[in-house]
């Protein structure tokens, strides 16, 4: 059963149905040749491409529901634009991302479907490119045009010193607050420091009989990982050594201040109890109903606070800060979020995909799926846009926490692993049923083994 409730965990769904090292066995030994997501549906077969009454070549890409209709309308421009040459075809997946990526995974490994050009999450590129399974785009992506995007997700992108993904859409943590609350008690800045937070949410909750002064993501799941790593890397600590990522670092005097900073929120009355089980829904919840000074979250929330469906307060009310840090003189980091293209190295369709890519990624429609779509861009000229910063304010709000201080998670084929351990730990300091020294010193073993076996298993 414990196994059963970890793998339902973002992240994990590659341990259900198969054990990590028969999973990447298969992924660089059996399924290396196989036509992985491409069948003869689409070509695979060697009977020539499918194609649409009109001559188009079909080729199918696949992406979560978009309730916004953006991405409906952006299929539609681009079939119209590539008429008589190529049709894209969207295949419909689940909105969870852990569903999601079960449904790949399960194609990985049987070697069906037929879908060429995937739209995957920030977390993905290095565990599929370890397999073999999208392709190296560093000949079709060059350093020339990977410059103009935000460096976070090129970052995510990049496994091995090669490029397996082009940035689609970001997101970063960033610290919302009562602008309103915080002038009426005196305070004309948002805090730099978390003990400055805490001085100040204490201090605004009394004054202004709010019940909560800061609310975040801790529970056991991905979420929590994120705001774990974030009081991690704001205090200067990290998992994994940036020169060496098979080496882990976690077990470090910055990881511990980290966590007993994040544990100290609810210790010190700061954050309720209850922020221990709380996801993004319920931490954005407390915040729209007026019940909290400060939260974290991602920038969706500055949308939900102009719906008055939403929110019972008001955009005026609200500012958008980057995280704090640990101490004077350290860097405030934001856990890096979003969506990314990748093309299926199986497929045969490869030219296809890429030409999608290319023309999504261009600003014009990066633009159209800011504007419409509510997506922040990844190329660094739309985030001086008079016309974006206007219409998605949060562009400009959280601008210094997307562009300058967003940074992936742990870069490494193991990650989905490592997240199952991690949220564990990181929200059992949080509880208070381990100590931070504890976690972190339980963290270096396990995710030292993760990797050692993982390199053994595949070398």
């Amino acid at each position: 059963m414990e196994e059963r409730r970890r793998a339902e965990k973002t992240g994990g769904v590659l341990r259900r149905r198969l054990g990590r090292r028969e999973f990447l066995r298969l992924g660089g030994a059996s399924l290396a040749g196989a036509a992985l997501l491409g069948s003869a549906a689409c070509g695979g077969g060697g009977g020539g491409p499918q194609r649409a009454e009109d001559g188009s070549i079909l080729f199918n890409f696949s992406f979560g529901p978009d309730p916004s209709g953006t991405l409906q309308e952006l299929v539609r421009r681009f079939n119209e634009r590539y008429k008589g040459e190529y049709k894209a075809n969207w295949r419909e997946m689940p909105a969870q991302t852990e569903q999601y990526f079960d449904r790949l995974r399960t194609q990985f490994q049987a070697g069906g479907g037929d879908i060429a050009l995937i739209g995957g999450d920030v977390i993905w590129p290095a565990q599929f490119a370890a397999n073999g399974w999208i392709v190296d785009l560093s000949d079709r992506f060059p350093e020339s045009e990977r410059e103009k995007f935000l460096d976070g997700p090129i970052q995510a992108n990049t496994y091995e010193g090669k490029i397996y993904g082009v940035p689609w859409f970001t997101d970063a943590g960033m610290l919302y607050y009562r602008k309103d609350l915080l002038q009426k008690s005196g305070y004309s800045e948002p805090p730099r420091t978390w003990d400055e937070l805490k001085e100040m949410a204490l201090r605004v909750k009394q004054d202004s009989g709010t019940r909560d002064g800061f609310v975040f993501q801790g529970a056991d799941y991905e979420g929590g990982v994120v705001d774990g790593l974030e009081y991690i890397w704001t205090h200067g600590g990290d998992v994994l050594d940036p020169e060496d990522p098979t080496k882990v670092i976690i077990d470090s005097p910055e990881s511990v201040a980290g966590l007993k900073t994040e544990r100290s929120m609810v210790e010190e009355g700061v954050a309720p109890e209850a922020v221990t089980t709380y996801k993004e829904d319920e931490s954005h919840g407390a915040f729209l109903r007026g019940d909290a000074v400060f939260l974290r979250n991602w920038p969706y929330v500055y949308a939900l606070v102009g719906d008055p469906e939403q929110s019972r307060i008001e955009p005026g009310q609200v500012g958008i800060s980057e995280l704090p840090v640990g101490g004077e003189g350290q860097q405030s980091y934001s856990c890096l979020g979003g969506w990314n293209f990748f093309i299926n190295a199986s497929s045969e369709r490869q030219e296809e995909a890429w030409e999608f890519i290319r023309w999504m990624t261009e600003p014009e429609q990066l633009k159209v799926n800011a504007l419409q779509g509510s997506r922040l861009p990844t190329r660094r000229g739309l985030y001086e846009d008079r016309e974006v910063l206007e219409k998605v304010p949060v562009a400009r709000l959280g601008k210094e926490a997307i562009i300058q201080n967003s940074r992936p998670r742990p870069v490494s084929p193991y990650y989905s692993d490592m997240s199952l351990r991690m949220a564990e730990q990181f929200s059992a300091s949080l509880k208070g049923e381990v100590s931070p020294e504890q976690a972190v010193k339980t963290l270096q073993g396990e995710l030292q083994r993760l990797i050692e076996e993982g390199e053994a298993a595949t070398g």
